[in-house]
């Protein structure tokens, strides 16, 4: 297939380019194998550089006009134009930008349409963007090792010597999903392992997600067990399990599922770990929404967003009828339950739903954030995305090294990127198509110095304690800056976190001229407080998770 097959008008001229919030320009339109170019007249600003694969929706409405254009100055009679339509095409993109674009011409309009619709539904991974996309900054292959299990592996093996790094599943055989090497337990063999992963769904074996330091726990993830209506059993999965757990310890199996549900997937051959067969698992159900109703709530939530001028008591009931804010209520307490089962009650921790995929990673991962400081650094939380997703929190500014624009970039780049790091679904299939070898890692961008600044925190301050997100309702807040974000400036934000990060960068230079070298690490976390508190005054304060908010959680949930 050639790109040149998709497009069916290249060029249009005299197009009127309309977004939210900014004047109307109108300039030439350009579509290319992967790009959406508009460049004003008759500047020639480029006013427009929209990656094709972003789109998410074409919405085009054709209308009779009857329009006469006179000769341009100067032109001759080929220039004069007689119209008895034109049409307007909405854009819809993945990253919720809405873009409107007035074409003169029906043909020419449906013909933009039609080409920007094939462009954004080609499904071959080896025609996206990234395979062709080469800045001279970066070289292949760079970035792309950022957490390999081994360094994983290293980490938690000088902590303790139960766990060891297994290639059972170097071929994918065991599993198509995971990487082909994967931290066990180090009481079973690589067989034990692969007749584990035959069953749970998928091939997906419980694997080590985090090692507590602190009592020495475990947080794990798998999918469920194929027990079935006939409660089939596994011996080698029910060892894997049970040497995870000294003689009287106990552990909990956190299921994302309703119990309903789960009793459900029983019947068409999936289940849970029954307690007969795994005597010392605990099984806690908190149901996690997943698929179509998240995809209906985050709709609902975006056309809310969208709509103009509404009255607070509309917006309210729109955003209450979304259901957006309880699906984020849910996460964040089940998170919360699983750091709070590890860290307190000194438990270890299975997380699985169905597949183990989507509400699993998100709890897993969302736990390491609380209990592991390192996992809130911005080298830390790309190892992090890398373990569990390739696969946030608002309440503590202080304890995060990286800030809001990084979560934007993330997403953005989740969806349409230049960038090979989120594409495929699993590890096989990077590797089947060659993403590694042949695109460019997306942390080897934003790890060069002049990038990196962007998205560090300067108020950042290391924090070694479990950080406990408080989920009362009035903590739950609607993140401004991802779903208003092409509805409402930005400027003034982002001028006061320029100013923030001259204060602290102005303070930090203050303190080394004027003091010995004796002067350590406290001066300058106390310095970023102080900067802090000084802008307290003038920017939002969002709501912080106390000790004592984190003891109400925990009562609450015993």
């Amino acid at each position: 297939m050639e790109f040149s097959e998709l497009i069916k008008t290249a060029t249009v001229e005299d197009v009127l380019l309309s977004r939210p919030g900014l004047p109307a320009v109108r300039g030439t339109l350009c579509i290319t194998s992967h790009h959406l170019l508009l460049s004003s007249c008759p500047r020639g600003d480029l006013e427009l550089w929209l990656l094709i694969r972003n789109v998410d929706a074409v919405e085009k409405r054709v209308q009779n006009l009857g329009w006469y254009q006179p000769p341009r100055t100067g032109g001759s009679l080929r220039d004069t134009r007689v119209s008895g339509s034109s049409g307007t095409i909405t854009l819809r993109c993945k990253d919720l930008k809405v873009l409107q674009l007035e074409i003169p011409g029906m043909e020419e309009c449906l013909n933009v349409a039609s080409s920007i619709e094939a462009l954004s539904s080609v499904d071959s991974v080896m025609m996206m963007y990234p395979f062709f996309y080469r800045p001279p900054s970066l070289r292949l292959q760079q970035g792309w090792h950022l957490c390999p299990p081994e360094r994983h592996f290293q980490q938690v093996a000088s902590q303790t010597s139960q766990w060891r790094l297994s290639t059972v599943n170097r071929d994918f055989s065991a599993c198509p999903s995971y990487p082909p090497a994967v931290i066990v337990p180090a009481a079973v063999g690589d067989d034990t392992v692969a007749k584990a992963a035959r069953f749970r769904q998928g091939g997906r074996f419980p694997v080590l997600s985090y090692f507590h330091p602190k009592n020495g726990t475990a947080l794990l993830r798998s999918s469920q067990p194929l027990t079935g209506p006939n409660r089939r059993r596994c011996r080698e999965d029910e060892k894997l399990l049970g040497t995870i757990l000294a003689e009287g310890e106990r552990g909990f199996v956190i299921d994302t599922r309703s119990a309903q549900a789960a009793r459900q997937a029983r019947m068409s051959g999936g289940g849970t770990e029954p307690k007969s067969s795994y005597p010392q698992w605990r099984r806690l159900h908190r149901a996690l929404e997943r698929g179509r109703p998240l995809q209906e709530s985050f709709a609902k939530l975006v056309e809310a967003c969208g709509e103009p001028a509404p009255s607070m008591e509309r917006w309210l009931g729109r955003l209450d009828g979304s259901r957006w804010l309880s699906h984020v209520k849910a996460a964040l307490s089940t998170a919360c339950l699983a750091a709070q089962c590890l860290d307190r009650e000194g438990c270890s921790v299975l997380v699985h739903g169905a597949e183990g995929t989507d509400t699993t990673l998100l709890v897993t991962a969302l736990a390491q954030l609380i209990l592991d400081p390192a996992c809130r650094t911005l080298e830390g939380f790309q190892g992090l995305l890398e373990r569990e997703w390739i696969e946030l929190s608002r309440q503590f500014p202080f304890s995060l090294e990286f800030g809001e624009q990084l979560l934007l970039t993330l997403f953005d780049n989740a969806y349409a990127s230049a960038y090979g790091t989120f594409l495929c679904n699993n590890e096989r299939e990077r590797s089947l198509c060659k993403v590694k070898e042949s695109t460019h890692s997306l942390w080897a961008w934003l790890n060069q110095p002049e990038e990196k600044q962007k998205y560090l925190n300067p108020l950042y301050s290391h924090n070694p304690l479990v950080i406990w997100p408080s989920v009362e309702p009035q903590s739950i807040q609607l993140w401004q800056g991802f779903f208003l974000r092409w509805i409402r400036p930005s400027q003034h934000l982002d001028e006061a976190w320029v100013e923030i990060r001259r204060l602290v960068e102005g303070n930090s230079s203050s303190i080394k001229e004027g003091n010995s070298s004796s002067i350590k690490e406290g001066n300058s976390s106390s310095t970023k407080e102080s900067t802090g508190k000084r802008l307290s005054q003038s920017l939002p304060e969002p709501p912080a998770g106390t000790e004592n908010d984190a003891e109400a959680w925990t009562a609450g949930t015993r």
